[in-house]
């Protein structure tokens, strides 16, 4: 078994990183992932969060606003809504993404008003988890 993985992360707007990574940790829908080499085959959803690269340069991070993620044993490609550096994701980005998704939350159809209050909820939680 191989000791890294190649790692990919894009957005719409551009690719943020492509390396041989050792571990990726996800924010998944249903709970956060690590993937390692040798990872069994698996898709999911990601929510709002951090994403964790390590790597033989050191460790990344990465915040998406949701999006999805391919893991095998080989490579994770992750595709984002939105993806940022963490020296990207400043107070004033932050707060951008609150006041959006807010919006998000408060127009929300009865039907979807759970998935929305979740997702502001999320967002509120990834400015916590890096202390903006």
């Amino acid at each position: 078994m191989a000791d890294t993985m190649q790692f990919d992360l894009v957005s719409p707007e551009r690719r943020l990183a492509s390396v041989a990574a050792s571990e990726v940790r996800l924010p998944g829908v249903e709970g956060d992932l690590t993937a390692m080499p040798g990872h069994a085959p698996v898709i999911l959803s990601l929510r709002p969060g951090i994403l964790t690269v390590v790597s033989a340069a050191g460790t990344a991070e990465y915040a998406v606003t949701g999006g999805f993620a391919e893991v095998s044993g080989e490579k994770v490609t992750v595709l984002a809504e939105r993806g940022l550096t963490r020296a990207e994701l400043t107070a004033a980005v932050h707060a951008e993404m609150l006041a959006e998704a807010k919006k998000v939350a408060d127009a929300a159809h009865p039907s979807v008003a759970d998935a929305a209050a979740k997702m502001l909820a999320d967002m509120e939680a990834l400015g916590s988890h890096i202390n903006l």
